[in-house]
């Protein structure tokens, strides 16, 4: 794994470099909305969702500098979706990243602001010119489906009611897929996409993939929220069971639920058969969401 350890390294710093890139100067006004857009999206992170789309690309062979919009596009949305998640009327967090949130370091009303503003950056970035248009289009209503009350938001608004309720299995994994799943399944076909129309078989694969990372990385988030402290975590450790959050550790026991996210990943790697070597990086990103620590 050390040579994925360098790649991974490899895309967090490129994403680093284009995210200072695209995001305005704090310099710029409105200085502290820019000042605080800053602070939510560089300096922290797995990346995890651009890796995915950096992944993608490289199995189809799309141009790297069309798939690092698309990684910064959900980028984006994702800091903009955790901005949210961490205000009082959310999940109500003080730390995200190892650092405070949004809403303690500056205001809740600047914190509502900037993931509203990171929203509007992501759509600029990938409605960037060149390449083809038709795909371009079909990319831009991908991201808004992933990240809106089909997607991302609407799987937020499940979670919000099922607070203090016990959910099947079924109801559970319709939450995530929505509200994790969403954005990792647009990761992984964006970057794809990024090097043209996808063949429907290519595409059936990737989305297949997909999924089944998508609640390998949920699991894992549910094991590490109640076996790990705060400080490795880089946000408040235990935070679901003290809100009655509706976990996979409410359904099965952690050991029952790493079994569960380990057969996850073999499924999703044997999505990954038509690919060959070139699915590499996608197959060991679905190893690395399941033996991370944090």
């Amino acid at each position: 794994m050390s040579d994925f350890a360098a790649w991974s390294r490899a895309v967090q710093a490129r994403m680093e470099t284009a995210l200072d890139r695209i995001l305005p100067a704090a310099s710029l006004a409105p200085e502290r909305l820019h000042a605080a857009m800053r602070y939510v999206a560089l300096g922290g992170g797995k990346r995890v969702r651009p890796m995915l789309a950096f992944a993608a690309g490289e199995a189809v062979e799309a141009p790297a500098d069309a798939v690092e919009a698309a990684a910064c596009a959900v980028e984006l949305i994702h800091v903009f979706s955790l901005t949210h998640d961490d205000l009082p009327c959310m999940d109500d967090d003080d730390l995200r990243r190892g650092k405070p949130t949004c809403h303690v370091q500056f205001d809740e009303a600047t914190a509502l602001l900037v993931g509203d503003a990171l929203q509007s950056q992501a759509f600029e970035v990938l409605a960037r010119p060149g390449g083809n248009a038709a795909t371009q289009v079909d990319m831009l209503a991908l991201l808004a489906r992933s990240s809106g009350s089909r997607g991302m938001c609407g799987g937020q608004a499940v979670d919000l009611y099922s607070t203090g309720r016990s959910l099947e299995l079924a109801e559970l994994e319709f939450m995530h897929i929505h509200k994790t799943g969403a954005l990792i399944q647009a990761s992984v076909l964006l970057g794809a996409m990024a090097g043209g129309p996808l063949d429907p078989a290519v595409r059936t694969g990737l989305e297949r993939y997909a999924r089944c990372v998508g609640l390998a990385f949920q699991v894992m988030d549910d094991v590490l929220d109640a076996e790990t402290d705060t400080a490795t975590l880089g946000k408040t450790a235990g935070k679901d069971a003290a809100q009655g959050k509706a976990t996979y550790l409410t359904l099965m026991s952690a050991r029952e639920a790493r079994d569960y996210a380990n057969d996850l990943v073999a499924e999703a790697e044997s999505a990954l058969a038509p690919f060959a070597a070139a699915g590499r990086r996608l197959a060991e990103i679905a190893r690395f969401i399941v033996a991370r620590r944090y």
